[in-house]
């Protein structure tokens, strides 16, 4: 049985290390949120939920952004360099980012609606004392859309190698 999980992790290496880095960068995007949505709810008494929404949204991309490309490229350093030559591999590293982007273009077009959508909306509904509860409803909501689909298209664009 030991040895069926390993092969999974083997094969499935690249995609497991790509959601893991994604989790990580979006928890801290997630909290962000929810802190940054609270204090401009606390700042903001005309209680403008599309600004809060906004702004949010921004934090949350001001985390995340750095963090999974500071993971990703951490945990794929070594294959962007030429075995023989042991020099960085530029004609690999352009690819693989057209190929991120492509990734995340869409992925990240769907969270974004998404998530502003939802957490106008809880706002809009919610007396607005608990814009960090908005927040993060509309995050799990939005992830949710998300993960579908950076996974889908990931694999359209062949990112990993299985």
């Amino acid at each position: 049985m030991s040895g069926e999980k390993s092969g999974f992790f083997k094969r499935y290496r690249e995609a497991i290390n790509f959601n893991r880095n994604i989790i990580i960068a979006g928890l801290g995007a997630f909290f962000t949120g929810a802190l940054v949505a609270q204090l401009y709810s606390g700042y903001d008494k005309t209680s403008n939920s599309l600004a809060n929404s906004a702004i949010t949204l921004a934090a949350e991309y001001s985390v995340y952004i750095p963090a999974f490309a500071f993971l990703y490229y951490w945990d794929n350093r070594s294959k962007y360099i030429e075995p023989a030559t042991g020099r960085r591999d530029g004609k690999r590293v352009r690819a693989d980012i057209k190929k991120l982007l492509a990734t995340f273009s869409v992925s990240e077009v769907a969270f974004s609606l998404t998530k502003v959508g939802v957490q106008f909306q809880l706002l809009q509904s919610s007396s607005g004392n608990d814009a960090y509860i908005s927040a993060m409803a509309a995050s799990i909501a939005a992830w949710a859309v998300f993960f579908v689909l950076v996974n889908y298209m990931a694999r359209l664009v062949r990112l990993f190698k299985n």
